[in-house]
């Protein structure tokens, strides 16, 4: 099961790190240490700076200042990171693409074949000695002894052990080469090992695996990820890098939420628990908002108001001038004391109240834009599939979702899950049966692979705002803006869109998608680089969703809390 290093007392040092992308920050005096058997997941928003810190951790990307630093290795520390690119050629054969993943392991076995020769020939030979007692060290060290075994516990743990060896890297699915990409990442067994997004393309079985090695693992393990399910059960602790402003402090540009905060906020518990934890300490942080402005209201209207002691105009009936002039001393005395002790009090609340809490991004539902049905006829048939199937891709399937219904479809990796939503949305023809829609009916699709975004072929250059009325066109995008949907920050519309997190570039795929709601609404792995917070706003809009929604996902979290109709496909 192991596949790590078998040294122990590694750890990843993160110091002060900060880097920020044409302007705009995104981290901030970032430290923390992952010690040896830690599984840190990394969460936060989109755009926070989870992938971005996972590549300044391998040392593919130079922070602006701060430092990282692995320790306690025997050899020159690796570190492995599964990111969006992949570590082979896509003219490599499966086969290959695996043997430069244990090319270091096979190199230590062949060191102690030579070295054993030569010790044979030369027993008393003390460099030979020593020589092949360090290559037996760095074999144990690489686990170089059942290489073989663990590639194919692997392969066959995430569900790749069907796959013809043979067969090129350019002729695998999306989520086969993603998949090969993690048993590429864990077969060359770093010491400190980087995940981003491993669960995206998972099926039950293959996660299983997955957390059963990661528990194994002997290094630092760093995981960024949206699966729910997976971090309530497969960390060990929680970084947060959502922007946080420090609430005595006044950050610029973080007013709207959006800016970066100061560090990262530790947890040692499971998602659930830090969900609880990060609600209560905005609902204490708030009411302490409310409360002090409300004293500081007061305490403003104490200054300018002229406090006296009696009334303004009372004068003794029977004293002399002296007398009337020692009464109106003292209610002056009085009335100056109190209000230098309100003013005291104001500058001192002033100078120590906390900052408001800032904005935080909103998702405005699924219909923000209104949708074109009145009142859905909910008797009507709005996809009536017969034994539809795609050769290779999707074995015969069979449903009818009517209008307003809302239906999940599950099932294992391969099983076609991504190839039906294709061929309902006429992306992608079917070599049999027969598919139906109801006539008038319109179809969007939020695709799984963001890498299919239609401004791929665009400048540079191009901003969210701009790809967003390219798509939807220019009379819709003034009538129905991108803000509306509270899905991109201000800022991030004007960015452009290579500049964008992955799960920003989706935020804004759904958005053209809703900006004129489809009577079928069609979501492939919804919650796959999205936030969490997202992500669990969209789950509960689609319950209100007046058109038809067939989501098709591998999420255990939104299996679970599913409330409608459920097909699985083999």
């Amino acid at each position: 099961m192991n596949t790590s290093p078998s040294s122990s007392g590694i750890h990843l040092r993160v110091d002060a790190v900060s880097i920020a992308f044409r302007h705009r920050r995104v981290l901030t005096d970032v430290s923390f240490v992952a010690s040896s058997g830690e599984r840190i997941g990394l969460i936060g928003e989109n755009g926070s700076g989870k992938s971005t810190l996972l590549r300044i951790a391998a040392g593919i990307q130079t922070p602006d200042t701060g430092s990282v630093a692995i320790a306690g290795s025997r050899y020159a520390a690796k570190v492995g990171l599964l990111h969006q690119d992949a570590p082979f050629k896509p003219s490599d054969s499966i086969d290959t693409a695996l043997e430069t993943a244990v090319a270091a392991a096979r190199a230590a076995v062949k060191d102690i074949d030579i070295y054993a020769e030569e010790l044979a020939a030369h027993p008393d030979d003390v460099e030979r000695s020593s020589a092949y007692a360090t290559a037996l060290e760095r074999a144990d060290y690489l686990n170089a002894w059942d290489v073989d075994t663990r590639i194919s516990t692997t392969l066959a743990g995430i569900g790749l052990d069907s796959l013809e060896r043979r067969r090129r890297v350019d002729m695998l699915s999306g989520g086969q080469r993603a998949r090969l990409a993690l048993a590429w990442t864990l077969l060359s067994a770093p010491d400190v090992l980087l995940l981003d997004e491993p669960t995206n393309h998972l099926d039950d079985h293959a996660v299983e695996y997955l957390i059963r090695v990661l528990r194994a693992w002997k290094g630092p393990v760093l995981v960024a990820s949206h699966d729910r399910a997976f971090l309530n059960t497969a960390v060990t602790g929680l970084l947060d890098l959502d922007a946080k402003p420090l609430p005595h402090a006044v950050t610029a540009g973080s007013d709207d939420g959006s800016g970066s905060g100061f560090g990262v906020t530790r947890f040692t518990g499971n998602y659930v628990e830090y969900l609880t934890l990060r609600a209560n300490e905005r609902e204490r942080w708030e009411r302490q908002y409310r409360d002090e402005q409300a004293e500081l209201k007061k305490l403003r209207a104490g200054v300018r108001e002229n406090q006296q002691v009696g009334h303004a105009d009372w004068k003794p009936r029977s004293e002399v001038r002296m007398a009337q002039k020692f009464y109106a001393d003292r209610n002056a005395k009085v009335v100056a004391r109190r209000v230098n002790d309100t003013r005291s009090r104001l500058e001192s609340l002033a100078k120590r109240q906390v900052r408001k809490p800032p904005n935080t991004l909103q998702f405005t539902g699924l219909t923000s834009a209104g949708f074109p049905m009145s009142v859905p006829d909910r008797a009507a048939i709005a996809v009536a599939a017969h034994e539809i199937s795609v050769v290779g891709r999707l074995a015969p399937v069979s449903f009818t979702v009517r209008t307003g219904e809302k239906l999940l479809i599950t099932g294992a990796n391969g099983s076609g899950k991504s190839t039906l939503l294709k061929v309902i949305a006429r992306e992608l023809p079917a070599d049999d049966g027969v598919l139906m829609l109801q006539p008038g009916h319109t179809v969007g699709l939020l695709q799984q692979e963001v890498a299919h975004a239609p401004w791929n072929e665009a400048t540079n250059l191009t901003t969210a705002k701009e790809a967003y009325r390219s798509a939807v066109g220019s009379e819709l995008a003034s009538e129905i803006p991108l803000a509306t949907f509270g899905l991109l920050h201000p800022q991030d519309e004007y960015r452009p869109v290579t500049h964008l997190s992955l799960g920003q570039v989706r935020r804004l795929q759904l958005a053209i998608i809703l900006a004129d709601p489809p009577e079928i609404l069609l979501l492939d792995e919804p919650t796959n680089h999205l936030s969490l917070p997202l992500v669990s706003a969209l789950e509960k809009a689609v319950p209100e969703y007046p058109g038809s929604v067939i989501i098709a996902s591998h999420d255990r979290w939104l299996r679970d809390e599913w409330k409608g109709r459920i097909i699985t496909i083999s």
